[in-house]
């Protein structure tokens, strides 16, 4: 690979959009610690309130400023989809868990019983889905590396410490455990020696992926501490680094207005120069989320460093689950300059039962998304599950020898030898996961369970 540095494509413009006062309000977040302040301003039912209340004490709760003014319209509470997205909703419980929860809070329980209880449930919610915490996490010299996974091939995980939080939390996030206060079910990396080492010594790792919560809350002299081992000469393997991120959508003042706002783009060209490229994986959930004009100049700041920005989210009930949302979303976010990426599967975790969608209509909702945009669009891969062995796509619907099938391939496995391979699953209108499906064709097993 050439190492030599070379002049970025462009430096990020001077602010040059018409900027008012919601533009640059100053950051300020909500939890359940708080709520009450907005839910009484926005005059919400008290039973919507109390409700909230409950699964806000399981379920992580964060939503800041600039998506309460600018992203929810409050006129249509409680179907609004950014609503959903950020407010803890009653059915994000299951009734047993919610009753229990409940009568605890009508009963005037202290903080410490709530939150016994609240551990106990959520240890039942599969915190940690396909192995994160058993299969994924790497090891150096025998010791296990905290803060890293490394489930495919080419990719590293890294959870830097200082980046375990976000700007808003997702209500239907599979890293919801790691904003819940329980040591234990967190991944967190101090600094990035470990890291720079095993990659080192894994010279088949092509990118690194930085995630969290979201890398982007961290003030970037913070963040370039963690990336700079990256950049040594002796890792020229490693070609991209990647930001999982949900910062352009929740907070897109990070990159226009926030102090340091110019020094993360300045990092970002700084990787660029030396040889690696930039991508930026934006979680984007609605189309709405696009549709501010400081959403839209960060997303230009950031493409003017030379940045590409994917774009990935889960189908959900509730929230987009709907062709049309997709399709919106998908030519608005070619013509921003952002690629299409995934639509992926909700996992099973969480709040799951509340955003699960079976297979079948997820892949309906994609080909009718998928048939309408044009080919620039069309680089979405999905319905696609991030299962133990790997990220599975639903390919189709037919019938093959008089028999209702599901056809599927993996994108990504731990074997790589699984890569690309098709396989079939007996139809099955109901499931909503791959442990939901079986074998056609009259098999014991898939080929990966053997």
């Amino acid at each position: 690979m050439d190492m030599r540095p070379f002049s970025p494509p462009g430096r990020a413009k001077p602010h040059v959009f018409a900027m008012n006062q919601r533009d640059v309000e100053p950051f300020a977040y909500f939890t359940e610690r708080n709520f009450e302040n907005i839910t009484q301003v926005h005059e919400l039912p008290q039973e919507l309130r109390f409700d909230m209340k409950v699964v806000s004490s399981v379920l992580p709760f964060k939503v800041n400023s600039y998506v309460i003014n600018q992203l929810i319209d409050w006129s249509d509470i409680p179907d609004d989809p950014i609503f959903q997205l950020t407010f803890p909703q009653r059915g994000m419980l299951s009734d047993e868990h919610f009753e229990l929860m409940a009568n605890l809070h009508r009963a005037g329980a202290t903080r410490d019983q709530i939150k016994e209880a609240a551990n106990r449930i959520r240890l039942e919610l599969n915190p940690h889905p396909a192995g994160q915490k058993t299969l994924n996490v790497p090891h150096l010299d025998g010791e296990p590396l905290p803060g890293l996974q490394h489930k495919y091939r080419e990719t590293v995980l890294f959870f830097p410490a200082a980046g375990q939080t976000c700007h808003s939390y997702c209500t239907f996030c599979f890293r919801w455990a790691q904003f819940v206060g329980m040591t234990d079910l967190r991944f967190a990396a101090k600094e990035a020696t470990q890291l720079a080492e095993y990659i080192r010594r894994h010279p088949e790792v092509t990118n690194v992926l930085v995630t969290g919560g979201d890398p982007m809350v961290m003030k970037t002299h913070k963040l370039e501490q963690y990336i700079d081992p990256l950049l040594d000469a002796s890792l020229e393997h490693v070609q991209t680094i990647r930001f999982g991120t949900k910062s352009v959508a929740y907070w897109p003042q990070r990159f226009v207005t926030d102090p340091d706002a110019d020094d993360m783009l300045r990092l970002f060209e700084k990787i660029i120069a030396s040889g690696r490229s930039v991508a930026i994986m934006a979680h984007f959930n609605h189309y709405k989320e696009l549709d501010t004009v400081i959403a839209r100049e960060a997303i230009r700041r950031i493409r003017d460093t030379g940045a590409v920005i994917r774009s990935q989210s889960p189908i959900l009930s509730h929230i987009n689950d709907n062709a049309g949302v997709w399709e919106l979303m998908w030519r608005e976010q070619v013509r921003l300059g952002i690629i299409p990426y995934y639509m992926f599967v909700e996992r099973d975790t969480g709040a799951e039962q509340y955003f699960k969608i079976p297979l079948i209509r997820a892949y309906k909702i994609f080909r009718e998304a998928f048939r309408h945009v044009n080919g620039l669009a069309r680089t979405v891969r999905g319905p696609s599950m991030s299962a133990t062995p790997g990220k599975v796509e639903v390919t189709g619907l037919g019938e093959v020898a008089g028999e209702k099938v599901l056809a599927l391939r993996f994108l990504q496995g731990r074997n790589p030898e699984w890569v690309g391979k098709p396989f079939f699953a007996k139809y099955d209108d109901k499931a909503s996961w791959l442990t939901h499906l079986r074998p056609a064709f009259g098999q014991e097993k898939f080929f990966f369970e053997q």
